[in-house]
């Protein structure tokens, strides 16, 4: 059966967010090649790839995102185009295009966002041969303009989580602590948060449930739990 043929001047890319308690992280694939000198090089870039000419965008998504990394069942969340002339003009780039894909002078990609609890299970899905998870405030350069995607995903997450905080909940784990919520709203928004002020706003919230339960093995003071309540959210817009 021959393979799919693809559109050598549209790709898809994925910008695939997990908070692990202490950092948001994002999912990268690994890239390796030889560059115009012959040299034998390894970096990273998002999970992105050429669409196929009888594919839908969205299936090209999910599609390359599984290929990948081995991460599938995410919710996608398209959020801006990126089609600068300068997309592929670093020659390491451009090398590596044309001896995986094909010969390009220009692609335009679409990027999609996803939010996700970054748990032991989402782990086990991840094909670390061909993918890891690196933190957001330790990435070096990137293939592509992969660093300007991933900048305007956050762009793209405080817009819709300003109209949807269940958004940020999505990140969260079942029962998080006022710091572990504090610290994500810090790294998406991208400022410091008064503690004691962020700790009495979220005591008024009457989605925000304090749980009978605290940190245990702890070297500082137990922390209180809480949960995400998505029908008392709902109730309260």
């Amino acid at each position: 059966m021959a393979a799919p043929l693809a559109n050598n001047h549209i790709s898809v890319d994925c910008v695939v967010l997990g908070f692990d308690g202490e950092s948001l992280n994002v999912l990268l694939s690994k890239r390796s090649g030889c560059d115009s000198n012959g040299k034998v090089f390894m970096d990273y870039k998002l999970p992105g790839s050429l669409i196929y000419q009888d594919e839908d965008l969205d299936d090209a998504a999910s599609r390359v995102l599984k290929e990948l990394t081995g991460v599938s069942d995410v919710t996608l969340t398209q959020f801006k185009a990126f089609g600068s002339k300068d997309r592929t003009s670093n020659l390491r780039d451009v090398h590596w295009l044309e001896k995986e894909q094909a010969k390009v002078k220009r692609i335009v990609t679409i990027a999609y966002f996803s939010l996700v609890k970054l748990d032991k299970t989402l782990e086990k899905t991840v094909n670390t041969e061909v993918a890891e998870w690196q933190r957001l405030n330790q990435l070096g350069r990137l293939a592509f303009d992969h660093n300007l995607i991933i900048a305007e995903a956050l762009k793209a997450i405080r817009r819709e989580a300003d109209n949807n905080r269940a958004l940020i909940f999505n990140l969260l784990p079942k029962k998080f602590t006022a710091s572990q919520f504090r610290m994500l709203m810090e790294i998406i928004y991208d400022k410091q948060l008064d503690v004691r002020n962020f700790h009495k706003k979220i005591s008024q919230l009457s989605y925000i449930i304090p749980l009978d339960e605290r940190q245990q093995g702890v070297a500082h003071r137990a922390a209180r739990y809480y949960r995400f309540d998505k029908k008392a959210y709902s109730g309260s817009r």
